[in-house]
């Protein structure tokens, strides 16, 4: 990996991160197509950029993310199902991040999910002034909830936030209060996905170059500023108007990587 590529895959990251479009399935096409993808750093660069994205939450949000020691239980519960199937399942999961036809495949399911989730959750919508906090409200099981549809995301291009976010409509949280939440929750998962992840690359008995350093820090810092702008743009155009772009966005985007990879061009496994 180079410098030139540390960065696209940064913006990459930074841009789809929040978006229900899979930013680690964005990063492997990418990879795919500079022929990066099956590198093992590249594996770990993926990973720990996200970091600096799920960061720039914590800054938008100073306030609302500093609360109550229940949030943070909340949080804790909302976690538990990432840490007990990501080390169960961490073997294949590292197989599947070398494919980009697992990429294809999900984003189109995904994407028709998400042409229909609007219409199945609109009663979360509705707003009643004698009881302001229906669909905001999250309880410990609708968070340990959330936190099984997150685990979804473990198959690239599938996403953490769109399964998280649907993961909250489907117990009957608005699409603002479930994107918030999947935002938060967001924090400990990469926190606890990038520590793993160092500890497995140095387990393996690899070590990280200064320049591969260089390249974390780098990714870390650009995947942080461009999600600053990402959040803000998205959590507006999501309350205003829903999730039907993305859909048909996912679904154009996985048809064409099929036929690319199938006949034109055969992307690096």
């Amino acid at each position: 990996m180079n410098l030139i590529e540390t960065i696209i895959l940064a913006v990459i990251e930074g841009i789809t991160e929040y978006l229900p479009v899979s930013s680690t399935g964005h990063m492997i096409i990418a990879s795919s197509f500079m022929k990066i993808a099956t590198d093992d750093f590249t594996k770990l660069f993926t990973i720990v950029i996200q970091l600096g994205a799920i960061l720039s939450v914590v800054v938008l949000y100073w306030k609302r993310f500093f609360q109550s020691i229940d949030f943070y239980f909340k949080l804790l519960v909302a976690f538990i199902p990432a840490v007990v199937l990501g080390l169960l399942l961490n073997d294949v999961i590292d197989s599947l991040l070398e494919s980009p036809v697992t990429v294809a495949v999900s984003l189109i399911i995904g994407g028709f999910i998400l042409l229909k989730v609007d219409d199945w959750f609109k009663s979360n919508e509705v707003y009643d002034a004698e009881n302001p906090t229906e669909h905001t409200e999250i309880g410990y099981m609708t968070a340990l909830k959330i936190g099984f549809f997150q685990c979804l995301a473990m198959i690239p291009g599938t996403s953490r936030s769109g399964a998280s976010i649907v993961g909250g409509m489907t117990q009957k949280i608005n699409r603002k209060a479930a994107a918030e939440f999947s935002f938060f929750l967001a924090v400990p998962t990469m926190l606890g996905a990038t520590a793993y992840k160092m500890y497995k690359y140095y387990k393996a008995g690899f070590e990280l170059s200064t320049d591969q350093v260089n390249y974390l820090i780098i990714g870390n810092v650009i995947a942080f500023v461009v999600a600053l702008i990402a959040i803000k743009s998205f959590i507006d155009y999501l309350s205003k108007k829903g999730f039907k772009i993305f859909g048909y966005y996912r679904i154009v985007l996985g048809i064409s990587l099929l036929i690319i990879h199938f006949f034109i061009y055969r992307l690096t496994i």
